[in-house]
């Protein structure tokens, strides 16, 4: 029996319940890629479906809007699959069980999808549909969004003809997301060279840091556990000979790294022991707010063959010249941070140290600097660079007629405006905005809380508003 049938919009939430029934964890989408196509072929509807299970559905405009621009809705089909404790569904091979608490809806034991199967459904009610008026529509759905925008990225795009883009991505009604950063994966490598080195060997660490999103937290001032370890291996430099083992921290490059560990060896281990101390109490005063609980040691231990003098010195020079955290700030949006980096994952091997930045801006042009100004500093200490999953920024646009549409809609529909914001970090939109030159694009959606988690909901109501509201921007864009 259909657990949503009576809520309304009854398409929309037909479509999400059907959608619901077919498991669509990100890499685990051909299921629902084809259940998209069967969708429309039985409605003789234009449509594309490449290697990667991206869909692409158009449909012609209705009459009076024959010469209007079209209009691209674009989601991703892919969910995060995560279940609460003693869940024995298998998300691989079963449908979500779908449940009704008053005003949301939610899956027993398991994420909703929510995130982002509402734009699914909400493109496919608007495609299914013969009395909403509309310009040439171009849905646009694609995979593996959760575990990098993997679709996006590889997507053809060359049958889209829209420049003007409904996103249906986001979690909080009544905010409009304009813009978004762009980045990638900038990895940086010392070559080095190991002699022996009569002295002491001591392990140092310096931890006890938040961490955090490298994009939505560059902002809190939270200590990087990588750049303070290059602060305490020069200061340490300076006050004793010493020669640098390893160094190691962090584990995602978009994370704010909480701890790192090197061991060094020293002909004078009380001068670098006294170093330790010194730079213990200062980070417990500079980071008394943002880490608390930062702490720096330091004991004896063994060490292996040690760098040679030169590395040591290349690598303790790129650990305290590297640039790192917000480079800029953005002028249009009061409080947005336009360009960062994050030195996330620091690593020794055998023969080199690698160092690898998540870079990011909403400006290309500033991303690209900082790989500039990244492969400069690596080169000149004879190391080299490589660039991984480079993706562009969504830069805001002052001049956005479909944002002032939006705005104009929603401001009659509700009483009040909308928030209009743009985040530090990367969706689908920047990806699609490098794709499609001059594309005009808002990203909006209704009321989703605790998604990615078993506890998530989706508000009804909030889809109700939603959807008044979409169908309304398509009728005045004409």
């Amino acid at each position: 029996m259909a657990i949503l049938e009576h809520l309304e919009p009854r398409g929309v939430f037909r479509f999400f319940e059907e959608l619901c029934a077919i498991p669509h964890g990100s890499s685990n989408t051909k299921a629902v890629s084809d259940w998209l196509m069967d969708f429309a072929r039985e409605r003789g509807l234009e449509a594309y479906q490449d290697g990667l299970n991206n869909v692409i559905i158009i449909k012609e405009a209705t009459s009076g809007y024959e010469s209007a621009e079209p209009v691209i809705l674009q989601g991703h089909m892919d969910m995060v699959c995560e279940k609460a404790p003693g869940c024995a569904k298998d998300m691989e091979k079963e449908g979500l069980d779908l449940a009704v608490d008053g005003d949301a809806v939610y899956a027993e034991g398991t994420t909703l999808g929510g995130d982002d199967g509402i734009a699914v459904a909400m493109a496919l009610a608007i495609l299914d549909a013969d009395d909403i008026p509309h310009p040439r529509l171009e849905a646009v759905f694609t995979v593996d969004e959760e575990i990098g925008m993997l679709g996006a990225t590889a997507l053809d795009v060359s049958m889209l003809r829209g420049r003007r883009m409904l996103n249906l991505d986001s979690e909080e009604e009544g905010v409009f997301t304009v813009g978004c950063a762009g980045g990638n994966l900038t990895q940086c490598t010392l070559p080095l060279t190991r002699a022996p080195y009569a002295g002491k060997a001591l392990t140092v660490t310096v931890g006890g840091l938040r961490g955090g999103h490298s994009g939505a937290e560059i902002d809190k001032g939270l200590g990087n556990a990588n750049m303070l370890m290059g602060r305490l291996l020069y200061a340490a430099s300076r006050k004793a000979e010493l020669r640098l083992v390893e160094v190691n921290g962090g584990l995602k490059d978009n994370a704010i790294p909480r701890e790192t560990v090197a061991t060094l060896v020293t002909t004078d281990p009380e001068a670098v022991l006294a170093v330790c101390r010194e730079l213990d109490a200062q980070l417990k005063n500079e980071y008394r707010t943002t880490d608390p609980d930062v702490f720096v040691t330091a004991a004896e231990s063994t060490a292996s063959l040690p760098m040679d003098d030169d590395t040591t010195r290349r690598v303790l020079c790129f650990l305290t010249c590297a640039p790192n955290g917000i480079q800029a700030m953005s002028a249009d949006m009061p409080g947005l941070v336009q360009t960062s980096l994050n030195l996330g994952i620091l690593k020794t091997e055998k023969d080199a140290v690698i160092a690898s930045f998540c870079v990011r801006s909403s400006i290309d042009g500033q991303k690209q600097m900082l790989v500039e100004r990244l492969t400069c500093m690596t080169e000149a200490l004879g190391g080299t660079v490589e660039v991984f999953g480079d993706y562009s920024g969504w830069e805001y646009r002052p001049d956005s007629p479909l944002r002032e549409l939006l705005v104009e809609v929603f401001t009659q529909q509700y009483g009040h405006a909308p928030r209009i914001e743009a985040i530090h970090a990367g969706v689908e939109c920047g990806i699609f905005s490098g794709k499609l030159p001059g594309l005009d694009c808002v990203s909006m959606g209704p009321d989703l809380t605790e998604i990615h988690t078993c506890r998530e909901k989706l508000y009804i109501s909030s889809v109700q508003r939603l959807w008044t509201m979409v169908l309304e921007t398509l009728k005045r864009m004409k």
